[in-house]
């Protein structure tokens, strides 16, 4: 049996305030959005509302199983903008050169970074984002608290500065959305 994703099953969208996230995502009626390790698409369904019928939502994650179950809820849901993937982010992310407006990493680039694939993550996300293409980054409090990650591997907003800006990216601002997360905005120059 293969090996789940750290976090496979988890989501934080339930953690923080929407309203404070997507007025961050500044999403438009034609936006490309691309929500990075998307896990069941909670993100990515919420997001459709702002796309309109025009947008597209490439979601991507590892977990099987999470793909399939966005699949599924986005078929019944009639959104056919939704996109769902299998990739390795690390690797290789579907979406071509220069195509997507603002992606979303929502609580995973400290699973990234301790799994040492956060660089080839980012540089992949620099690859798709188009020049001006906003990176919007989630992360949890750099403290004991639950739920989350240990705070071991848990990324303060200078480390999550640290990481992103090698790789072509100009932080904005930092804002927090919910009692024990952060969101870090950046733009791709």
């Amino acid at each position: 049996m293969a090996q789940l994703p750290v976090a496979a099953g988890k989501s934080s969208f339930d953690l923080v305030d929407p309203q404070k996230v997507f007025a961050e995502l500044n999403l438009q009626p034609d936006s490309v959005l691309l929500d990075v390790a998307c896990g069941v698409g909670n993100y990515a369904v919420a997001a459709a509302e702002f796309i309109g019928e025009h947008g597209m939502v490439h979601a991507v994650d590892l977990w099987t199983e999470g793909i399939e179950a966005l699949r599924t809820r986005a078929r019944e849901l009639g959104l056919s903008r939704i996109r769902a993937e299998v990739a390795d982010v690390g690797r290789r992310l579907p979406p071509a050169d220069a195509s997507v407006d603002v992606a979303l990493l929502a609580t995973v680039l400290h699973d990234l970074a301790a799994d040492g694939v956060a660089a080839g993550a980012l540089g992949e996300v620099a690859r798709v984002l188009k020049p001006g293409g906003r990176l919007v980054i989630i992360e949890f409090d750099k403290i004991e608290s639950t739920p989350g990650p240990p705070v071991a591997i848990r990324l303060s907003p200078g480390e999550v500065e640290d990481l992103v800006t090698p790789c072509g990216f100009l932080e904005e601002h930092v804002v927090p959305v919910g009692p024990n997360t952060y969101l870090v905005k950046f733009v791709r120059v």
